[in-house]
């Protein structure tokens, strides 16, 4: 066995390029290989279109090779966050390496032929959560460790209070949106079926072909109306200018990359309808695709010979009308700009934390109304509301911790639902069918977005076991989040309550609104419960409590035990990552914290040491765990600011630490002996290595690029102690 360390994206990625080589030296005393795995964004767009590339420009398709791996048992995968891309994300990172040479096509947005067909179907294949589900083939178990949760009450992030005449609040629909319209039901046995779509002519046309469904899965569809989901808008927007709050649309453009895109374009159209319909052939003619959002408009606008005009139309609706949120209010970006920049699960909580307020244009908190048009997955974000208004404001010192076990492997639920996402053509119904028997059947209008989901009956089961074992291990309360008036968790609420008789189990089932403001008391009473959940909340929930307890939920231990016996260890959220790309451009300071990175490697390390029976990991595990919480107590997080500690002296501490407990336990004599002198290296060089790197700071800095760094330079700014470098490169040595 070995372990596989993924090359990402972003601050993540460059923290990588000082912290691996740290992990591969202590690793190597234990004769543990790691083997790195390139699924940045780049990587996986140059694997995709190899056949255009020169031969040293070529690379293998890690994400599909690890798709295999992470299938066998002796899968042992440390993932670190990569970007979910959005069209325009996509497109930047094609620009820049058709820049640095590579002969890649442009992403056609309207093919013109079968050629720029493919071309879309391949970078369709790189958009949104397409590394996620490949590996997600085990369901997760998400949690704060005693350790973090320790130093997060007894050093509690800065709390904003929440005003009780906050007029704040969640917007979302009450009808014609998924949550409404979803049928669902549990396949007979395994077959296969396919999609269709037949308009009011009779004309029917296939869009699925050879869709898989196995005996006792659960299947779904539904779909969003158009039409209301404008009337929504049109409604949301007065409410927001009446009651002069700020206009907010929390969607998720990455993961959800079909649906949520258009749900984010429609907005766009409803709140500057003046411009679309006063511009309509210019806007044609300029090829501007709302779904792009704003930043796309505004920078099309300028090669038009209109660019005045529709600038001051432009202005005028803005205002006239509701203040929109403010992504970076310095910068002008506004919630609509682009549709990747405000993603829920992150925004929503950093709102909720910050009073429950955003940032308006001229930087002023304010109240608002976050839009969330479905209903599935808004109210968790209204129940917290309303506990804040019951309750005040939370106090993280007290609060006890939220833990989740999440339904997730085989593509389970909304996201795996990409392949199965369309847009009604024209008025007509949709039907999956097997066999001409209907499975399912709605009836669409024109633009309705239509979606199929599926969750396999193994994955179900292993999800409801996972939560009981989590619940027996720990003794906290849990409870399942499932909502018994939307049509596939009502079955889904049978098959829960079956194999809990059958274990003999007794574990509480409440819709999410519910289950969230009674998790909400349980920890506000200091006590610990765990969220057994479908997959979307589970994305959601593992933001929304850490955020709230912790101020991040970049510190979660988040393990998943695969189906098949293997385990990945993922390390947190990337949701800041650009902010911080840019410091470290700026000013040669990267705040990215590491914290979740430690903790993988850790749990890592343990689950190595019991599947190939190492007593020397086991060490390395156990020292590893000393060193975190050494870490935690003396408060190496890096700091924002420039010229003090940040995330590559965080690292050398972690290090420091390490070598420390490594060389005064007696578990394994050779590694005590040979880390003896590295410790006592460490510790005599310490205010000379801090100084290195911090000296290294308040200079701009080159890396190479944005998605695809130059090694050579990103190294040479990751590691600029030479006499920790020396160090590391010792350990190392055999």
């Amino acid at each position: 066995m070995h372990i596989t360390y993924t090359l990402t994206d972003e601050s993540p990625a460059l923290a990588t390029y000082s912290f691996l080589p740290i992990v591969k030296a202590f690793l190597s005393r234990a004769n543990i290989r790691v083997i790195s795995s390139d699924i940045s964004l780049s990587g996986r767009i140059i694997a995709e279109f190899n056949e255009c590339l020169k031969d040293e420009q070529k690379c293998e398709n890690a994400l599909a090779n690890l798709g295999e791996l992470v299938k066998k048992a002796e899968a042992n995968l440390i993932k670190t966050p990569n970007i979910s891309a959005s069209i325009p994300q996509l497109k930047a990172a094609i620009s820049e390496l058709q820049k640095k040479g590579y002969m890649l096509p442009n992403y056609p947005d309207e093919p013109k032929n079968d050629e720029e067909i493919q071309i879309k179907l391949k970078y369709q294949k790189i958009l949104g959560s397409a590394v996620n589900p490949v590996l997600r083939q085990g369901n997760s178990d998400r949690r704060s460790t005693k350790a973090v949760k320790d130093y997060a009450r007894n050093n509690p992030y800065r709390v904003v209070e929440f005003n009780p005449q906050s007029k704040s609040k969640v917007s979302y629909m009450n009808d014609g949106d998924f949550f409404s319209n979803e049928k669902a039901l549990l396949i007979k046995q395994d077959c296969l079926a396919h999609i269709e779509f037949t308009n009011e002519k009779g004309e029917t046309k296939i869009l699925k072909e050879n869709l898989k469904l196995e005996k006792n899965e659960l299947l779904d569809a539904t779909f969003m109306s158009v039409e209301k989901l404008m009337r929504f808008y049109e409604e949301q927007i007065s409410l927001c200018k009446k009651e002069d709050i700020l206009f907010s649309l929390h969607l998720k453009a990455t993961m959800m990359k079909v649906s949520d895109p258009i749900i984010f374009g429609y907005a766009l159209k409803v709140y500057f309808k003046e411009l679309f319909e006063e511009f309509k052939e210019e806007f044609e003619k300029l090829g501007i695709n709302a779904n792009n959002g704003l930043s796309e408009l505004l920078g099309k606008a300028e090669n038009s010979s209109q660019k005045e005009t529709i600038l001051k139309k432009y202005q005028e609706i803005l205002d006239k009308s509701a203040d929109i949120s403010m992504v970076n209010s310095d910068k002008g970006i506004t919630n609509l700009h682009i549709p990747s920049d405000v993603i829920v699960d992150a925004s929503m909580p950093a709102m909720l934390k910050n009073g429950a307020k955003l940032w308006d244009k001229d930087g002023k908190e304010r109240d608002a109304n976050a839009l969330i048009p479905d209903k599935t997955y808004a109210t968790i974000y209204e129940a917290v509301i309303e506990d804040l208004h019951k309750n005040g404001t939370l106090n993280p010192a007290k609060l006890g911790s939220v833990s989740n076990v999440g339904l997730m492997a085989k593509k389970a639920q909304e996201y795996g639902s990409h392949d199965k996402t369309f847009v009604a053509p024209e008025d007509g119904t949709m039907r999956v069918v097997v066999n001409k028997e209907v499975l399912l059947e709605h009836k669409l209008n024109k633009g309705d977005i239509y979606r199929a989901n599926q969750a396999k009956f193994d994955a179900i089961l292993n999800w409801i076991d996972l939560g009981i074992q989590r619940q027996e291990l720990s003794g906290d309360e849990a409870f399942f989040w499932l909502d018994e008036n939307r049509a596939s968790d009502k079955i889904m609420i049978n098959l829960v309550q079956e194999r809990l008789k059958e274990k003999g189990k007794n574990i509480a089932i409440l819709a999410p609104y519910e289950a969230c403001l009674k998790n909400l008391e349980l920890i506000r009473a200091g006590k610990n419960v765990i969220a057994i959940t479908g997959n979307v909340l589970r994305d959601y929930l593992t933001d929304l409590f850490p955020i709230l307890e912790l101020g991040t939920s970049a510190k979660m231990l988040s393990v998943v035990p695969m189906l098949n016996g293997g385990a990945m260890f993922e390390t947190g959220a990337g949701g800041s990552a650009p902010k911080q790309v840019e410091q470290l451009v700026e000013e040669n300071h990267l705040r990215w914290d590491s914290l979740g990175e430690f903790l993988a490697l850790q749990a890592s390390l343990e689950f190595y040491a019991q599947k190939c029976k190492s007593n020397k990991a086991k060490v390395l595990a156990d020292c590893l765990d000393e060193a975190i919480g050494e870490w935690l107590e003396n408060n190496k997080t890096p700091s924002r600011k420039v010229g003090e500690d940040d995330n590559r002296t965080s690292h050398f501490y972690l290090a420091l630490y390490w070598a420390k407990y490594l060389s005064r336990q007696a578990q394994d004599v050779e590694l005590q002996s040979f880390f003896k002198d590295i410790d006592m290296e460490l510790s005599s060089k310490e205010d000379e290595i801090r100084a290195e790197f911090n000296n290294a700071q308040g200079v701009r800095v080159e890396l190479g690029g944005y998605y695809k760094f130059d090694d050579a330079k990103a190294e040479k700014v990751m590691r600029p102690s030479v006499l920790f470098n020396e160090i590391i490169a010792k350990i190392g040595q055999k």
